[in-house]
């Protein structure tokens, strides 16, 4: 994991869809890390060392110590964070326009959609103190619709933009939660291969456990 003469970056975090991202990216990458967990359960997201780096409260947030022009730099939202590292070792993110145009629109098209859908859908079917049925039948039928779009995208490709990108990362650990959202996976076949063949990398699996 660890790059000769790198210090640590700083991932404060929590376990959950979103938080796992960046410490696969940094596996991905092999760039060194720390993890500085943020218990959401406690409201540790709404302290005000957490709110300096991520004023919008919410994981996950990362401190580059060694940012642009060797500076410090902190980084929030995952899809900044996925794109920063990217930038920052030239790995799983394109430098060929066309190809990272097609990286961002998935990417875009997860933290914009397929991730907030899918936790809505977990808020309500599971969470929620009190069943809506209305709010479970819409949002278990987003998430099926959007698992759809998925499905197709990855009908005659191995990974979602092609090449093995920051768009899988940030897909992967949403739809690995499939059981929670009403989706039956064993229906969409290119998604449970697509799932299969991301879950079974070793520097995933390293991430996913390092919260």
């Amino acid at each position: 994991m660890a790059a000769l003469g790198a210090r640590p970056i700083d991932v404060h975090t929590w376990s959950t869809p979103n938080g796992w991202k960046v410490p696969i990216m940094l596996e991905e990458c092999g760039l060194p890390y720390r993890i500085v967990p943020v218990n959401i359960a406690k409201n540790e997201q709404f302290a005000a060392d957490f709110l300096a780096i991520s004023p919008n409260n919410k994981i996950p947030a990362i401190v580059d110590p060694d940012g642009p022009g060797g500076q410090p730099i902190s980084v929030f939202e995952s899809g900044a964070i996925l794109q920063y590292l990217g930038r920052k070792t030239g790995q799983f993110y394109p430098v060929d326009e066309r190809a990272r145009v097609t990286v961002d629109e998935w990417l875009f098209w997860q933290v914009a959609g397929f991730g907030p859908m899918l936790g809505q859908t977990h808020h309500f079917k599971i969470y929620a103190p009190e069943k809506v049925p209305y709010a479970i039948e819409r949002f278990t039928a987003e998430a099926k619709r959007l698992y759809g779009v998925l499905e197709r995208r990855l009908e005659s490709r191995e990974y979602i933009a092609d090449d093995y990108s920051i768009a899988d990362m940030a897909t992967v650990t949403w739809a690995k939660l499939n059981f929670k959202q009403g989706v039956d996976i064993g229906t969409l076949p290119n998604i449970s291969r697509w799932l299969e063949r991301v879950l079974a990398r070793p520097a995933v699996q390293r991430g996913l456990a390092a919260i």
